[in-house]
C-alpha cells in the first residue's frame, strides 16, 4: 500500500510518527516545491492584462477606462475571494480548492477568445478569472506554510511569494511575442492551457497536512494531528473579519497593503507596458522589462523572507515602502523610446522591492492574530487587491483624460510614503497565554 493509504487507515491521534531521517529531505520541502510550481503555472493569468489594453482598444475601440474596469473586477475579486479560499481549504482541503480554482481560470480565459462586447470581458476575465485567481492567491501559500512548517516560515513565505514573479518571468516574454505577432487570442488560450496543465500535478502530488503522511511539520518537536474539517467556511471567514476590524493593527496592515497593491499590481503590472509604449518603446521591450522585474522580485522576496526571520518586520516594511515611493517619483523621467541604463537601474531596484512586503506583513499577521492569521491575511490581501483594482481603473481614466500617466506615478509615490508611516505605528503584541493565542486579541494600535 502507498504511504498515503496507510496513513488514512490509522486514527490520527494514534498514528505512528515517522520523523524524517537527518540524511533525507523533509517531506515539507517537497510540498513547498509542488506549491511553488503550481503558483508558477497559475501565474500566466497575471502576466496578460497589461498586454491586452492596447490590442483590445484598437480592435473593439473600448476606452482604456473600460478595459481597466474589467481588470479592476479581476483584481478586486482576486483579493475578496482570498479569505474565503483560506477557510475553504480548511474545510475541503487544499488540493480540491486549488484544482477547482485552476479549472475556473482556464474556462474564463478560454472563453474570452469569442467575446465581442465589453460586458463579456468583465464576465470572463473579470468575474471568472478573478474568482479562480483569488483562490490561488497568497492565502494558498500562507496555508501551506502554516501547516507544513514550524521553522523557516519567513523563508518559505518568501520563496512561495516569489513563485508568482517567476511565472511572470516565464510567461511575459512569450505572451508579449504572441500578442505582437499573432494577436491577443493565442495568448489567452495559452493562459487557459497553462492553468489546466497544473491541475493533475496538484491532484497527484500535493498533500493537505503532514498527518496525511504520518509526519511532523518541519521543525516541530511532536506530532500534530490533522484537525477535523471546519464547517461553515464562509461564516468563519466573516467571523474572523468582524473580530479583526475591531483592532487597530488590522486597519494599519490593510491600509498599507492596499497601497502596496495600488503601486504594484494596479499600476506597474497593469499600466507599465502601455505607458512605456506611449513614449515609443516597443511592446516586446516593455514586457521584457516587466519580466526582468520578476527576476529581481524572486531575489528580493526570498531575501525579505530571510530578513523577516531575523529583523523587526515593521522596520523592514517601512524601508520597503519608502524606497518604492522614491523610485516611482523618478519613473516619469525615465520612460523613453529605448532602454537606457537609468531605466535598467529602476527595473532592478523596483523588482527587489516588488512583493518583498509580503513576508513581513504575513509575519505581523501571525504575531497579532495567531491561528486565525491565514484568514486575517486573506482579508489584508483583499485590501491589497482593492487598492490595485482602484488604481487599475483610475490610471486608465487618467490616461484617457490627461493623455499620459505622470499624475498616477507621482500620486502612488506619495501614497507609499504614507504606507511607511502606517506600519511604523503598529504596536508589538504582548505575549499571550496559550488559551488566548487562537483568539483575535491583538494589542491596540
Amino acid at each position: 500500500m502507498t504511504q498515503t493509504t496507510e496513513a488514512a487507515q490509522v486514527p490520527e491521534d494514534s498514528r505512528p510518527v515517522r520523523p524524517a531521517p537527518s540524511h533525507r529531505i523533509h517531506r515539507a520541502w517537497f510540498v513547498a516545491a509542488v506549491t511553488f510550481v503550481t503558483i508558477i503555472g497559475a501565474a500566466a493569468f497575471r502576466s496578460l492584462p497589461g498586454l491586452l489594453i492596447d490590442p483590445l482598444h484598437q480592435e473593439f475601440h473600448w476606452s482604456r477606462g473600460t478595459i481597466g474596469a474589467a481588470v479592476s473586477i479581476n483584481l478586486a475579486l482576486y483579493g475578496l475571494t482570498a479569505p474565503f479560499a483560506a477557510a475553504l481549504m480548511d474545510r475541503f482541503g487544499i488540493r480540491r480548492v486549488v484544482a477547482v480554482a485552476l479549472t475556473v481560470i482556464a474556462i474564463g480565459s478560454g472563453l474570452t477568445v469569442w467575446m465581442t462586447q465589453a460586458w463579456q470581458l468583465m464576465l470572463c476575465w473579470g468575474l471568472l478569472v478573478g474568482l479562480g485567481s483569488g483562490s490561488m492567491a497568497l492565502a494558498f501559500a500562507a496555508t501551506v506554510t502554516n501547516r507544513w512548517f514550524t521553522e523557516r516560515k519567513g523563508l518559505v513565505t518568501g520563496i512561495l511569494t516569489a513563485a508568482s514573479a517567476s511565472g511572470q518571468l516565464i510567461f511575459l516574454p512569450l505572451l508579449s511575442w504572441m500578442v505582437t505577432d499573432h494577436g491577443w487570442r493565442p495568448a489567452a488560450v495559452t493562459v487557459a492551457l497553462a492553468a489546466l496543465a497544473v491541475v493533475p500535478f496538484v491532484w497527484l502530488l500535493l498533500r493537505d497536512h503532514p498527518a496525511d503522511v504520518a509526519q511532523m511539520p518541519y521543525g516541530a518537536k511532536e506530532f500534530v494531528p490533522k484537525p477535523a474539517p471546519v464547517p461553515g467556511a464562509a461564516r468563519r471567514a466573516v467571523t474572523v473579519l468582524l473580530s479583526a476590524v475591531r483592532t487597530g493593527p488590522f486597519w494599519l496592515l490593510a491600509g498599507s497593503f492596499a497601497i502596496c497593491g495600488a503601486s504594484t499590481n494596479g499600476l506597474v503590472q497593469t499600466h507599465f507596458v502601455p505607458a512605456a509604449h506611449d513614449h515609443g518603446m516597443p511592446v516586446t521591450a516593455a514586457a521584457s522589462l516587466l519580466a526582468v522585474i520578476g527576476v529581481f522580485d524572486v531575489v528580493g522576496t526570498v531575501a525579505s523572507g530571510w530578513f523577516t526571520d531575523r529583523f523587526e518586520p515593521r522596520r523592514l516594511l517601512a524601508v520597503y515602502y519608502a524606497l518604492r515611493g522614491i523610485s516611482l517619483l523618478f519613473l516619469p523621467m525615465l520612460l523613453a523610446p529605448s532602454v537606457h541604463p537609468p531605466m535598467v537601474f529602476f527595473i532592478v531596484f523596483y523588482g527587489l522591492d516588488w512583493v518583498a512586503t509580503v513576508p513581513p506583513t504575513l509575519a505581523l499577521c501571525r504575531e497579532q492574530y495567531g491561528e486565525d492569521s491565514a484568514i486575517v491575511f486573506g482579508w489584508v490581501l483583499a485590501s491589497h487587491q482593492v487598492g490595485a483594482a482602484l488604481v487599475a481603473f483610475l490610471a486608465g481614466v487618467a490616461r484617457d483624460h490627461f493623455g499620459r500617466y505622470d499624475v498616477v506615478w507621482y500620486s502612488s509615490g506619495a501614497l507609499c510614503a504614507a504606507a511607511a508611516l502606517m506600519v511604523l505605528v503598529i504596536r508589538r503584541r504582548r505575549p499571550a497565554s496559550p488559551a488566548r493565542t487562537a483568539r483575535v486579541t491583538p494589542a491596540a494600535a
